[in-house]
């Protein structure tokens, strides 16, 4: 596998080169997609100068053992630093999803349960948000449409990172295991008699198409606008300021209304959109690349229970990975971290098992 890195470190090369150049960056998405390749690459390339210097290191140890035992054990050390350095080497070389340098758009909507089930897609939103705030991330409401008593019947977000973060760190390298149906069992505020309920709702996770990423032909759509129904400005719900855009060679539907203005509610639903023609297509790829992208085809599959929310034994369950805590008032608050590691952790053995096989 390591053979592969003296092209990769020539990649690296080139592309220090055209990032120094001032004419890239007169296309701020030339750059960024050449940086999030860059700080790809230089994990990669730091690791194989780690792993050729204690290669150095280990022959210079052993030459000195002769005369001086304690060179022996250093050799032995060394050793064992440099099989640590290629085991990370390794997991660096397996190949990535392409999206995963990617900012996310996430949906939530509720499902069985009315009521219950919205104020739950809530405390999923919430749960999330925190969890993006502990990480720096921004996220942005895009739509929402809002139930009764202050639960989501359906809430979409953009979560942007800042700068260009390291590999597997990007929003939806992380947040793309979130999707599918996500089960709870509390007692309901709505129930007089303190029995525990089950309900559901359901989480829909892509990466944040660019412009260049989708190619969208404005003859196939159908832009229809509409008076808000939910709350707003002033001018929210007086106005015909809301868009549902039809995209109809392939029947996506999208719409929005949060923004004030009809262009801004535009401009929104065309990022929805743009996004789940890219999961559509991706989705529909060759079978070879869709068993390559377990992962993440899973996140638009919402027949999938992935994960329970026991709230009387405080208990969240990971159907996937077998991953149990009693701390779940803990991650509802944001620390979703070591529930995340989990579900990166069984992808990366499965990936690496498929390399091996």
């Amino acid at each position: 596998m390591f053979e592969a890195v003296e092209g990769l470190a020539e990649e690296h090369r080139e592309l220090e080169q055209r990032l120094a150049a001032p004419e890239t960056h007169a296309d701020q998405r030339l750059a960024k997609r050449l940086n999030q390749r860059y700080s790809e690459l230089s994990a990669i390339v730091r690791t194989w100068r780690e792993y050729l210097s204690l290669g150095d290191d280990i022959e210079a140890a052993r030459e000195l053992a002769s005369d001086d035992p304690e060179f022996a054990a250093e050799a032995t050390n060394l050793e064992q630093r440099r099989d640590e350095t290629a085991e990370r080497l390794r997991r660096l070389l397996v190949p990535r999803d392409p999206n995963d340098a990617k900012d996310a758009l996430l949906e939530v909507k509720s499902g069985e349960g009315g009521e219950e089930s919205a104020l739950f897609a809530g405390d999923l939103l919430r749960m999330y948000t925190r969890f993006a705030e502990q990480r720096g991330w921004r996220v942005e409401v895009l739509d929402a449409t809002v139930s009764d008593l202050g639960g989501y019947k359906s809430v979409t977000v953009a979560v942007k990172a800042k700068g260009t973060p390291e590999p597997g760190e990007a929003p939806f390298a992380l947040l793309k295991f979130e999707g599918g149906v996500h089960r709870v069992q509390r007692v309901p505020v709505t129930e007089s008699q303190g029995r525990v309920h089950t309900s559901a709702a359901g989480v829909l996770v892509m990466p944040e198409a660019e412009q260049v990423d989708v190619s969208i032909d404005e003859n196939d759509l159908r832009i229809d606008v509409f008076r808000s129904s939910g709350p707003g400005g002033q001018s929210v719900n007086t106005t015909d300021s809301a868009v549902r855009i039809t995209h109809v060679p392939s029947g996506i539907v999208v719409s929005c209304q949060n923004e004030k203005s009809q262009l801004q509610n535009k401009e929104q639903a065309m990022r929805i959109l743009r996004a789940r023609l890219l999961a559509a297509a991706e989705e529909g790829g060759d079978a070879e690349a869709s068993e390559a992208r377990r992962s993440q085809v899973r996140t638009v599959d919402r027949s999938e229970r992935v994960r329970t929310y026991n709230y009387p034994e405080n208990r969240i369950s990971d159907h996937r990975t077998g991953y149990k805590a009693y701390n779940l008032d803990v991650v509802l608050d944001g620390e979703l971290q070591p529930v995340i590691d989990s579900l990166v952790a069984a992808d990366l053995a499965a990936r690496l098992e498929s390399l091996e096989q």
